[in-house]
């Protein structure tokens, strides 16, 4: 599978009472709910078969996408493309939710672990 250079679109509908994005509409891929406790972090990983858009739920989530770390604001959204090495962690006091939907293939066996706190 080629690696995705750019994030997919993500149509907005408007309707009468307001609005909706469809980020998957009709294609392959894989919506998940991810939430971390407080002091906890994801390992920091790449995928070769996916791609991945993190929504950000709640104040207090830290990610690291590439050389970049930081604190992003509730409703945040930040595609990471298949092969970039990233992170996410709860910096705040309580936990922290993100909205992940992964464009392509998900597997476990796609997870390439660079550091991690579990020894995995």
């Amino acid at each position: 599978m080629s690696r995705q250079k750019r994030r997919p679109a993500v149509p907005e509908v408007f309707r009468p009472w307001g609005r909706f994005r469809q980020y998957l509409h009709n294609r392959k891929g894989t919506v998940s709910m991810m939430e971390v406790r407080p002091g906890q972090r994801l390992s920091l990983q790449s995928h070769r078969h996916r791609s991945e858009l993190w929504i950000v739920l709640d104040e207090g989530a830290e990610v690291t996408v590439g050389a970049r770390t930081w604190q992003p604001d509730k409703g945040e959204e930040i595609f990471i493309q298949s092969g970039e090495k990233h992170r996410l962690g709860c910096a705040g006091s309580t936990p922290v939710r993100v909205l992940e939907v992964a464009f392509g293939r998900w597997s476990i066996n796609d997870i390439r672990r660079y550091a991690d706190d579990y020894n995995r």
